[in-house]
Parts: C-alpha cells; sequence; structure tokens
C-alpha cells in the first residue's frame, strides 16, 4: 500500500510519503495560491507516487475538529482522490518538526516543516495501522 500524508496549511501543504510501513518520507510542499491550484497541485503528487491512501492531519478532539474535517473533505473532494482518506490526530507534529529543524535553519517558509510535520503524522498513523 502506498501512502501520502498532508499537512493541510492555508499557505503551505506538507507531503510525506511512505511504500512501506517502515519509512516515510518528506517530499516538496505545495506553496498554496489559492484553493484549486493547490488541489490540482496535490492531485498531481498522489498520481505521480501512486497513491492507493492519503493521511491528513486534523487536530483532534478540539473546538475546530468538526469545522477541519469539513474543510479537509471539501478541499479532498476538489483533488477527487478515489482511494482511501485517513483522519490522524496531527497534535504537536508541527511543534515537533520544527525542534527538528532547529539550528539547520532561520525560519525559512518554503514548506520544509511543513513536510516534516507530513512525515510525523503519517509514522503515527502508520504506527497505530499495522
Amino acid at each position: 500500500m502506498k501512502y501520502i500524508a498532508i499537512d493541510l496549511g492555508l499557505k503551505r501543504i506538507g507531503i510525506a510519503y511512505a511504500a512501506h510501513k517502515d519509512i516515510v518520507v518528506p517530499l516538496p510542499a505545495v506553496i498554496r495560491k489559492n484553493r484549486n491550484q493547490a488541489a490540482n497541485e496535490v492531485k498531481v503528487i498522489l498520481a505521480e507516487w501512486g497513491a492507493d491512501a492519503v493521511v491528513v492531519g486534523l487536530p483532534l478532539g478540539g473546538s475546530s475538529e468538526d469545522e477541519m474535517r469539513r474543510r479537509i473533505t471539501h478541499f479532498m473532494s476538489l483533488v477527487a482522490f478515489e482511494g482511501e482518506l485517513f483522519f490522524q490526530d496531527e497534535a504537536g507534529s508541527s511543534k515537533e518538526a520544527e525542534a527538528l529543524m532547529k539550528g539547520e535553519m532561520k525560519q525559512i517558509r518554503d514548506g520544509r516543516v511543513d513536510s516534516l510535520s507530513a512525515k510525523i503524522i503519517l509514522e503515527r498513523f502508520l504506527r497505530t495501522h499495522k
């Protein structure tokens, strides 16, 4: 099974890939100009990497969970992905990714942290779905 993880943000969309459950690789992030452009770029990535399933980070249990689930579902409908869609708690994934990058760069907003966050989200998902 090939998985793509998405850390959906308003400015950047972090992307990570796993073809085997033990190796997860961050991919270049999508820099979001508008919703349709971002959806089209994600669609291309899913096709290019042959994704069978998408794992999307979602803040579970918070007051914004329902609204975020609605937004993510709408975005994925624009992507028109026909494989399986999973949600994974993303709590703390961005902070964890930033800690991993500490000392590597100074506040560069090119999406590397976002894709590392997607990698963390996918690793969490794979650990719980063996």
